[in-house]
């Protein structure tokens, strides 16, 4: 391999500032609530969408990453391992409307950001690994802050005094926007990960003819959950047991009411 071969794929994975930026927020602002430094709300508020901004970087170097052991070599010149979200395809559907949908609702939606080449990709099992990389990644990051949340955190009762408060609450509206991820991006809508999980599989026609619903499936299940009915199915039936089952529910709540403390009244979580 030439030196200038080397040099370029090198600067194809280095993590990028943006990232690095990110990352800061997230540790500032989580310091911030563990000394209980600064406006609470505020900090909340700071450290979750640091936090979920951070998900949506490596939901996509998940696709990205799966892609590339799968026959797309493109992706690094893409510069979608670089953990860089101004390198999306579309920067504004997959990083800004995701970020408005949990500031105005609470939902949790991922958008379809990195253009895989999936001619490349060498079988049907490794095409729907790809798209199970992204939802994996949010499982995992879920996963590792209920555990700490379990482990670590007091028994929270809504009533007691709590050390650390704002901190553990705000892990545990974090982990409860990573469940909700995880759970959407499994729907079988065209244009989320779960229809792209099965969609090799499909005929030829079928595939065609859900393909003019892709652009607008994140969408369709948004306005879904903007129903009442929908909205408290799905939280009390998929995601609140896995916040309890953690005991992670309680903290959760009081995340949620300390990161909206401009509610409009959308009908999420806990509102």
């Amino acid at each position: 391999m030439s030196v200038f071969s080397h040099s370029h794929s090198h600067s194809d994975r280095r993590i990028s500032t943006v990232f690095w930026v990110l990352l800061a927020v997230f540790a500032t602002t989580g310091w911030m609530l563990w000394v209980g430094w600064g406006n609470a709300k505020l900090g909340v508020f700071l450290f979750v969408c640091a936090g979920w901004l951070i998900s949506l970087c490596l939901h996509e170097f998940g696709h990205a990453r799966a892609a590339l052991h799968g026959g797309d070599i493109t992706v690094g010149s893409k510069g979608y391992l670089t953990l860089n979200p101004l390198k999306y395809t579309h920067p504004v559907y997959s990083f800004v409307m995701p970020l408005i949908f949990i500031i105005l609702g609470g939902i949790a939606l991922p958008g379809g950001a990195v253009f895989i080449e999936r001619g490349r990709i060498r079988s049907k099992a490794k095409n729907a690994l790809v798209s199970a990389a992204g939802p994996a990644i949010n499982a995992a990051f879920a996963l590792v802050l209920l555990i700490v949340l379990a482990v670590v955190a007091p028994t929270f009762d809504g009533l007691t005094a709590v050390p650390h408060l704002e901190f553990y609450s705000a892990l545990g509206y974090l982990a409860l926007l990573q469940v909700m991820a995880t759970i959407l991006n499994l729907v079988p809508m065209p244009g989320l990960d779960g229809y792209g999980i099965i969609e090799p599989w499909l005929s030829y026609e079928t595939r065609r003819s859900l393909a003019n619903i892709a652009p607008y499936g994140m969408m369709i299940v948004f306005l879904l959950l903007w129903n009442r009915t929908i909205n408290d199915w799905f939280f009390g039936n998929l995601v609140d047991p896995v916040l309890s089952w953690f005991g992670a529910d309680w903290y959760a709540a009081y995340g949620n009411n300390l990161f909206h403390f401009f509610s409009i009244g959308f009908p999420g979580f806990g509102n």
